[in-house]
């Protein structure tokens, strides 16, 4: 599933008719691990089309960016059926896929 870009117009209520597994990168445009992370992103977000791939630009949508707790950048988030699960701040791809696969895995044994 391509990821799709959110702003804080659409972030709330996309989450909350989201059913299952979402992930949101929440980035900054000066932020260069961010930019470099970016296309991977996009293609890892191909390989699972039974999650959901959300950008946020942390920047331009404040409120999105309330709804965690963003120690570093790139920072990736996991809702739940639109609830706030787990988040991660990483650059790596292999740590990145492992975060998606233990939630999805979570995410199908909830019946989701």
């Amino acid at each position: 599933m391509a990821a799709s870009a959110l702003d804080d117009r659409t972030f709330s209520k996309t989450l909350a008719a989201s059913t299952g597994v979402c992930v949101v990168d929440f980035h900054a445009a000066w932020c260069g691990p961010c930019i470099m992370f970016k296309p991977k992103f996009v293609r890892i977000s191909d390989d699972y089309t039974d999650v959901a791939f959300y950008m946020v630009d942390g920047e331009k949508a404040p409120k999105a960016r309330k709804t965690v707790e963003i120690e570093a950048l790139p920072y990736f988030a996991v809702y739940r059926d639109g609830a706030f699960i787990e988040g991660i701040s990483t650059d790596q791809e292999p740590v990145f896929r492992a975060f998606v696969e233990r939630h999805r895995a979570a995410g199908q044994g909830s019946g989701s």
